[in-house]
């Protein structure tokens, strides 16, 4: 039988696809935005009359001898005044130096409604807005001594708190650039206020349309080529008649199926991998990633793009050369091949330029297409163990790994906390556009991919099934899909942008849909054993886009 260009020359690219499968699922990042978070509330911290400020962030605009410079970002204290949410009612206020520089004791020069800049030292927080209140200080601003931000709390014994200024804590590398502001200027001046978030940012929308539209593209193109296998399937057994014998796994070769063992040990193989990346995570070892992202995404958007010329392109589709180490290749996919090398290549030179996350989430998109054509659930019990796994598994390293490790393991893996950088990129990400605090919103792939296996699986059985969109299984899968992405961000939102599991809310709504529809129609057996309808005879009748 004549090799068609869709199945890219399998033999050599099995192994890559698997191994980029599971390195993709072991990624079921957070539906999270990566910065610009609202800083949250703490159990350890709790509220009580006159320190009861949220916590929130604080931008500080400068300007030095009249003119605008940079501007810091600190977070405000649980106590003091709230500080104003719009920049036209922030004030621009002179910056000074106090006296004491920790602010520990009765401040020696008195103030006229400037904006004080202490040290850290070892007083309480609210001995220092006391004395700079006492003073004349409009603000307190607090250096601390790490380049870290700090939650600024009352102590347990502190009662009727009566602090009517603002104060924030800023890390110790912008109380440096503060000093030698001073020292090297005339006047400084700052402006401090806390700009709300947009309830819904246009970035959310356009990741969800993303990753309906990403599971939409690859599951037609998952069951058409099931489909065209099952075309050629009958047309073999009518020649060959029983001369020739076919097997389900000849004919099906270029698609790898999960079974129930492979699912079940998805949980303790992803969890291993992401705590080797928590432990692991630097720089450099982020750089490895970006190598490997770059080497499954040229992959991806390889097969992407040769299967769609390759309906122009027939001839050169079907021409092949025998290539050293890759075997036999098609013209098509030479052809291909240095551009979507080149892109990679780019994108990996220009991933932190303001334009980087296009081509993360070009080539992210084509590699999920790609592991989604290729890699199937064989029936429904195999695709609930599944998503049942990655539900516990994305629930656990988000919300009781802190248990453990005193922090989610999935945000700082996701975020790249302890590398420095801006996160792995195993994700798709869409700036914010309209939010002061910037940052992206993202998804991790194992987000599209896990709940997408099932989904193609859906509309696989529609068509073998010969069921219209209505009666079928697969517009009510992905109506489910599109909900339980949809309610991950109003949690999100609802959050202050604290990062979601997001399969927490998508598989409970696909796999229940699935379920409930399968067992009212009375198609549930069939979709959890068999996979597919019964077929009156061996021979599949099945009409061709020729015929």
């Amino acid at each position: 039988m004549k090799a068609s260009e869709f199945v890219m020359g399998f033999e050599r690219f099995r192994s890559l696809i698997c191994v980029y499968a599971i390195l993709l699922v072991v990624f079921s990042s957070p539906a999270k935005v990566t910065a610009g978070d609202i800083v949250h509330d703490d159990d350890s911290a709790p509220k009580k009359p006159g320190c009861e400020n949220d916590f929130v962030l604080v931008k500080i605009q400068t300007w030095v001898d009249g003119k605008e410079d940079v501007e810091f970002v600190g977070v405000g204290a649980r106590f003091g005044k709230k500080i104003v949410s719009k920049e036209k009612n922030a004030q621009q206020t002179r910056l000074t130096r106090s006296n004491p520089r920790d602010c520990c004791s009765p401040l020696t020069n008195k103030l006229a409604g400037d904006v004080i800049m202490v040290d850290r030292g070892n007083c309480k927080f609210t001995t220092k807005a006391n004395y700079a209140e006492d003073a004349g200080a409009s603000a307190v601003l607090i250096i601390n001594n790490q380049k870290e931000l700090y939650k600024m709390v009352c102590e347990p014994n502190e009662t009727d708190l009566d602090i009517k200024i603002p104060a924030v804590i800023l890390p110790h590398d912008a109380g440096a650039s503060l000093e030698k502001m001073l020292s090297n200027s005339s006047s400084v001046f700052v402006q401090l206020y806390s700009p709300r978030r947009p309830v819904v940012d246009i970035a959310e929308v356009f990741l969800w349309l993303m990753a309906v539209g990403t599971i939409l593209c690859a599951s037609y193109w998952s069951a058409w080529s099931a489909r065209e296998v099952a075309i050629e399937q009958d047309k073999f057994l009518k020649d060959a008649s029983d001369e020739a014998p076919i097997t389900k796994g000849a004919s099906l070769s270029n698609m790898v199926d999960i079974n129930t063992t492979s699912a079940v040990l998805f949980v303790v193989i992803a969890s291993c991998f992401l705590i080797l990346l928590y432990k692991l995570m630097s720089s450099w070892f982020l750089d490895v990633l970006v190598v490997l992202f770059c080497i499954g995404g040229a992959e991806g958007l390889q097969t992407c793009l040769v299967a769609l010329l390759y309906r122009w392109f027939k001839h050169t589709g079907d021409s092949f050369i025998k290539v050293p180490f890759f075997g036999a290749v098609s013209y098509l996919t030479l052809a291909v091949s240095p551009v979507c090398i080149a892109f990679a290549v780019l994108w990996a030179v220009y991933r932190n330029a303001s334009f980087g996350w296009i081509g993360q989430d070009i080539l992210g998109i084509a590699l999920i297409i790609t592991v989604l054509q290729i890699v199937r659930v064989p029936n429904l019990k195999v695709g609930t163990v599944l998503l049942s796994c990655a539900f516990m598994y994305d629930i656990f390293w988000v919300f009781l790994s802190t248990k453990l490790f005193h922090e989610s393991v999935m945000i700082v893996v996701a975020q790249g906390d302890k590398s420095g950088e801006d996160g792995i990129p195993m994700l798709l990400k869409i700036p914010r556009l309209f939010d002061p605090w910037g940052g992206f919103s993202i998804i991790g792939f194992g987000d599209i991919l896990l709940p997408g296996l099932v989904v193609a699986f859906s509309l696989r059985y529609d068509w073998f099934a010969k069921k219209n969109l209505r009666d079928g299984y697969f517009l009510w899968a992905m109506i489910a899909y599109g909900l339980g992405l949809l309610i991950t961000y109003v949690a999100l939102n609802l959050m202050d942008g604290h990062g979601q599991p997001a399969l927490l809310y998508i598989v409970p709504f696909t796999l229940g849909t699935f379920i409930t529809l399968g067992k009212k129609r009375g198609d549930l057996q069939t979709l959890w054993t068999r996979g597919e309808p019964e077929r009156v005879c061996s021979h599949v009748r099945l009409e061709s886009n020729e015929e």
